[in-house]
């Protein structure tokens, strides 16, 4: 790889004295220039929410959307992160201002700040330390440790991170960097997946050793880590790689091997079901109608993985999804594949009954949709689950999707009955005789309810 050594341009205020050959270099002379002068690139200001214009000249571009950029990556949704030597909540709110857009400071104390736009997110953040370098000098691992200065189209990378990028391997810059955000430790894993980068072995043994310290991070932070990891097939072997190196211990102590094989299991599922079932299959990706924040990963196809990781004790599951602080929506969704996943081994079994259809519906209710891939993974034959996808994507089937014949008021008008638990009770019946056949009308279901009552 060439050097990325060259003369700055801009503000000395930025520069480092203790280095006598600073890594900074036009974007032209570098290898990963094609990607990077896109006019799609994040490293393009015309992909910007806002003028370069009202950018300090002293500002520079830095983390992840840099990396992003070299390497070609593109993202949907614009994430920007830009150091400043000062003034950082003044210049984040005065372009909110400007724009109209979102503004809030998410730390007073080390002066960093969020502009919120329809596509984008632009933060703030007052440099760490006298120079740039120092700065970057605090990150996690070098690829991350590469600025961008959008006025003078420079790349700045004191540590190698640009040699990292090419050689795709995700180095830490210092032991002590890890150990001060210890989410870093399980970062470094969803980072090597999202990446497909390598962690070198240095890293990796420093990770071991400091993997205690996790405990101490609050649970919806490691819970989003974890939560990106299940959502990709590609997280399966990093997940294998953090229980490997100890990562996962102190958050999930009963992990085991049995069920890291199952996560791969899981992935496996999912490609055959794609193959036999892409209509069925393309539900994975979906969810419930709770609304998922920006930075959220909410689908079927976690839930299933995220239910392979937990006690199969619902009991004990839920205490585990509420200690790393799911939403109340996403506890109930994975605790229904637990709970319906004895329904479906019977199933397979040879009880495949319509009640016990009916049941398995009832019980699981949407998570039908995780609970086949999870059917799958564990061996149950694709005929078995067919034959049940075919019922649930039939809207009109009275088993998977039975609706009410009549309803309380009808039992308590039409047949007398007095208000009480036994209406819901009689309901239930009504529903279970409905999927069976034997009753298809609401004439029907009150005659039958009838000779319930009198029986």
């Amino acid at each position: 790889m060439p050097s990325l050594v060259g003369t700055l341009s801009y503000p000395k205020v930025l520069l480092s004295t203790r280095r006598p050959a600073l890594q900074a270099v036009s974007l032209e002379q570098s290898p990963f220039a094609a990607a990077a002068l896109s006019v799609s690139s994040v490293l393009s200001p015309q992909t910007w929410p806002f003028e370069l214009s009202l950018l300090p000249e002293s500002a520079h571009l830095v983390g992840g959307s840099v990396r992003d950029a070299l390497l070609g990556r593109k993202a949907d949704y614009l994430d920007l992160d830009f150091v400043v030597p000062g003034a950082a909540v003044e210049t984040a709110r005065a372009i909110a201002r400007h724009y109209d857009a979102g503004f809030v400071v998410l730390d007073p104390q080390n002066q960093i700040a969020r502009v919120v736009f329809a596509q984008a997110t632009v933060d703030f953040a007052q440099q760490v330390g006298d120079s740039l370098e120092s700065d970057l000098h605090r990150r996690d691992f070098t690829v991350n440790a590469i600025a961008y200065h959008p006025h003078t189209e420079q790349v700045f990378d004191p540590l190698g991170g640009c040699a990292d990028l090419e050689r795709r391997v995700l180095r830490m810059i210092a032991a002590d960097n890890l150990a001060d955000d210890p989410l870093r430790l399980l970062r470094a894993y969803r980072q090597a997946a999202q990446l497909d980068f390598t962690l070198d072995e240095p890293t990796r043994s420093t990770i071991h050793e400091l993997a205690p310290l996790l405990g101490k991070v609050a649970a919806e932070r490691v819970r989003g880590e974890l939560d990106s990891l299940l959502s990709k097939p590609e997280g399966t072997p990093l997940m294998k790689l953090a229980w490997d190196d100890d990562v996962l211990c102190t958050w999930l102590p009963n992990l085991s091997a049995v069920q890291i094989r199952q996560l791969a299991a899981v992935d496996a599922a999912a490609v055959q079901l794609r193959e036999h079932c892409p209509g069925f299959a393309k539900l994975l990706n979906g969810w419930i109608k709770e609304q998922t924040p920006p930075g959220f990963h909410r689908s079927w196809f976690k839930a299933a993985k995220l239910s392979r990781i937990l006690s199969p004790d619902v009991a004990i599951a839920e205490t585990e999804l509420t200690h790393f602080k799911y939403s109340r929506a996403e506890q109930q969704a994975v605790l229904a594949i637990l709970r319906s996943w004895p329904v479906l081994q019977a199933i397979a079994q040879g009880d495949d009954s319509a009640r016990q259809q009916y049941q398995l519906f009832k019980t699981a209710g949407n998570s039908f949709i995780a609970l086949v891939l999870v059917g799958l993974a564990e061996g149950v034959p694709l005929t078995v689950l067919t034959g049940l996808i075919n019922r649930f994507m039939n809207p009109a089937d009275p088993v998977a999707h039975p609706h009410a014949l009549v309803t309380g008021r009808d039992l308590i008008q039409q047949l007398g009955l007095r208000p009480g638990p036994h209406i819901g009770r009689l309901l239930a019946a009504a529903e279970i005789a409905h999927a069976e056949g034997h009753i298809t009308t609401s004439a029907e279901a009150l005659t039958w309810l009838a000779q319930q009552t009198d029986a």
